[in-house]
């Protein structure tokens, strides 16, 4: 089995746990254009999502489509898949709460801290 980043078990973690903050929607789509079946739409999403992000400063695209993009490509693309990786990591060290599953709507209720 290859050694690469993409096969990382802190990698998936890493991954899972940004997947896990979007809206349900968006997170099964993602989930299903990482399957490795999904190589053939996963090239062009990621792709359109980059291209989207580089015009971000339009009303309706947004700057969040280029990294999502590279995500998409990195499955695919050996070059990228280094540089996310370490890039993923990098944001785990400065960012930790990103990479955890969404807490609980609302704040915390007083009574809930003991």
């Amino acid at each position: 089995m290859p050694t690469d980043e993409t096969h990382d078990p802190e990698h998936r973690r890493r991954l899972e746990g940004l997947i896990g903050r979007l809206p349900t929607r968006a997170a099964a789509a993602v989930l299903w254009l990482l399957r490795p079946e999904s190589r053939w739409a996963r090239l062009p999403a990621g792709a359109l999502l980059m291209l989207g992000g580089l015009l971000g400063f339009f009303p309706v695209l947004g700057f969040w489509m280029l990294p999502l993009g590279v995500i998409l490509i990195a499955e695919d693309v050996p070059l990228f898949r280094r540089a996310v990786a370490r890039a993923l990591a990098w944001a785990e060290r400065r960012w930790p709460w990103l990479f955890s599953r969404k807490p609980p709507d609302g704040p915390p209720s007083p009574t809930a801290i003991d």
